[in-house]
């Protein structure tokens, strides 16, 4: 069965890298470890928050590769004197990717009541417009119209 792409149009140059990215992004939202939020924090700022009860700041990492944030979590080992009865917590390894679009930054980070908080800043949009001269072929002059 052949897939239908998206950016199969001619008039659509240059956008085979967001149908990768789609197709990253599709692969990696399967798993629902950890639950997350994402927070519109006044006009320009974003805040994901991540449940990561159990994991300490030594277990976790926050990287940006490339155009994508990535957090792990692998928890330390784990006491081996303590039975538990009932385990309902997970302490498993996580890997969550976030592909972050061009000029997204990454401020920081901070854990709180196992809570992980990552600060990112879109800077304002900025207009460009930029004028295209045309230059005649080389040999050729360019011809100028008379309007009459």
């Amino acid at each position: 069965m052949s897939r239908l792409s998206l950016f199969n149009n001619p008039l659509m140059l240059g956008f085979d890298q967001f149908e990768r990215t789609l197709d990253r992004i599709a692969k990696s939202s399967a798993e629902g470890y950890p639950p997350y939020n994402i927070e519109q924090i006044g006009e320009n700022g974003l805040r994901i928050t991540l449940a990561v009860a159990g994991f300490s700041d030594a277990d976790l990492a926050v990287h940006v590769e490339d155009n994508q944030l990535v957090i792990r979590g692998k928890q330390t080992e784990e006491d081996s004197t303590r039975v538990y009865l009932h385990r309902g917590i997970a302490a498993r390894q996580f890997q969550r990717s976030f592909v972050l679009a061009d000029g997204i930054e990454v401020i920081g980070a901070s854990l709180d009541n196992g809570l992980l908080n990552i600060e990112l800043a879109r800077p304002p949009a900025e207009s460009r417009i930029r004028k295209v001269e045309i230059r005649a072929s080389p040999g050729k002059q360019r011809k100028t119209l008379d309007v009459a």
